[in-house]
């Protein structure tokens, strides 16, 4: 059986298959959250997009590279709605951490390599650079914030508890990084992770979410 390894909220899975219990928790409940990790890649690995970049994982040649956010999530929601594994997914994240090159020249060489590896996939690819995000972002959306030190620390800033997610194979299986654990993901519900978002940036993924997924669970800004 292939290892699968799941950290953030979650536990661990080792290549012998046992559980690496931490606080005492119970084997039941890990036997649930390992199963998660499982159906979720089986279930993004039906997009045909993300089981392009999980082919060509090795051909990247990104330093602590994850697939992240929006694609994956939206592949869980299709799945859960009954609707086509791509249905209103307009991109797909690949986001890695490099602080020896901030400069966007380097980010926009990698993201040009990378989609001309992968001329399939008709959704466009965003790869970015989570160790220049502190460049860029005031000017986009306001506010400075400190320099991320890896992946997972970005990833803890994502909008909401159910984007806020990566994988990425592993060895034989695959990692997942959850820090919020699965459950928002896989029950469709849209929380704020009120980290780093502004009110207006989250109600406006809500409202376009919502066009396309109607059945969601949304959490309002204020009940949180």
């Amino acid at each position: 059986m292939a290892s699968l390894r799941i950290i953030g909220r979650l536990t661990r899975l080792a290549k012998d298959d046992r559980f690496e219990r931490q606080n005492t928790e119970k084997g039941r409940i890990a036997t649930m959250r390992i199963e998660s990790g499982a159906e979720l890649q089986r279930r993004v690995l039906c997009n045909q997009a993300v089981a392009a970049v999980w082919g060509a994982w090795s051909a990247l040649r990104l330093p602590e590279c994850w697939l992240v956010a929006g694609c994956l999530t939206q592949t869980v929601w299709n799945a859960r709605f009954g609707l086509p594994p791509a249905h209103g997914i307009s991109d797909l994240d690949l986001v890695y951490f490099d602080p020896t090159d901030l400069t966007e020249t380097g980010e926009r060489a990698h993201a040009d390599r990378i989609r001309a590896l992968l001329p399939a996939i008709d959704i466009r690819i965003n790869v970015k650079n989570e160790a220049r995000v502190h460049l860029w972002y005031e000017g986009k959306f306001g506010k400075p914030i400190c320099p991320y030190r890896s992946v997972p620390e970005a990833i803890d800033t994502f909008p909401t508890t159910a984007t806020a997610i990566g994988l990425r194979p592993a060895g034989t299986g695959s990692e997942i990084y959850a820090p919020f654990g699965l459950e928002d993901l896989f029950d469709a519900v849209v929380r704020p992770n009120k980290r780093q978002v502004t009110r207006d940036v989250y109600e406006a993924k809500v409202a376009r979410w919502r066009a396309f997924w109607p059945g969601l669970s949304v959490v309002g800004w204020d009940e949180t």
